[in-house]
């Protein structure tokens, strides 16, 4: 299904009844990524997969895609579906998206999922490292991707996952430029979210992959001790949903249901 929006059009699907789930996916991914999961989780609830702006078969808004211009773009499909209340469940970038439409309070957000994500906001070294990017979008995005695309996954994973490894970098090569850079920039201006979560009176669940390179397990791990927010490690790296799929599955089940 298709929302005109602002002028371009955002592409997103619903399936089966009940309580919404919401899954958002992550930079250089599009909603096609969930598909060997929400099978599983379908059953007694609604689920919604979108194409955030610049991913996937919905366009771009400009060279900046900020978390809040995602999440407002997330809220307009949801207003459509008459959706007033659902779960967010956002992978590595779409966990940023889901804090900036929780900080929104437009919707009741019953549960926030953060998948190989974090509420921290970018260090110095990582804003540097996306600038960079950018320019290097610009003139060798194919080699770029393909470089940066190998450290998401485990070494394990690398030799045990080549097939869908391919598919996964396909797909992510059918973002445009665009879309890179105005998600990049994106990221870079976002703020920590800890306090927020601290506060938030939802339930709330991080996934962190044990082999993770890209996001800060230990200070994560260190900042939530003696806090209602909880996590759970499983053996991947950054991309949990191909590299273990079975675990995450369970995980994503029982936080759901519970």
């Amino acid at each position: 299904m298709r929302l005109d929006y602002k002028g371009i059009s955002i592409f997103y699907e619903k399936y089966g009844e009940g309580d919404t789930v919401v899954f958002l996916h992550g930079f250089l991914e599009n909603s096609s990524m969930w598909n060997a999961i929400f099978p599983q989780l379908i059953s007694g609830h609604q689920v919604v997969t979108i194409d955030l702006l610049g991913h996937g078969k919905t366009g771009c808004l400009g060279y900046v895609h900020t978390m809040e211009m995602m999440a407002d773009a997330v809220n307009a499909v949801l207003n459509i579906l008459n959706v007033t209340s659902c779960l967010l469940i956002g992978h590595s970038m779409g966990g940023y998206v889901a804090l900036a439409l929780a900080k929104m309070k437009t919707l009741t957000i019953w549960g926030i999922c953060l998948m190989n994500s974090t509420y921290q906001e970018d260090s110095k070294e990582r804003k540097q490292i996306r600038q960079r990017a950018i320019k290097m979008a610009k003139t060798n995005y194919k080699a770029l991707v393909q470089m940066s695309f190998v450290n998401l996954f485990s070494a394990e994973s690398k030799g045990a996952y080549e097939e869908e490894m391919s598919l996964a970098l396909e797909e992510a090569l059918k973002t445009p430029v665009q879309g890179y850079i105005a998600a990049q920039d994106g990221m870079c201006k976002r703020h920590g979210a800890l306090s927020f979560l601290k506060s938030f009176k939802g339930k709330v669940l991080l996934i962190i992959g044990t082999e993770d390179a890209i996001v800060d397990a230990p200070s994560i791990i260190e900042e939530v001790k003696g806090t209602s927010l909880n996590y759970v490690k499983i053996r991947s790296g950054h991309m949990s949903h191909i590299e273990n799929r079975k675990e995450l599955t369970y995980r994503l089940n029982q936080f759901i249901e519970k």
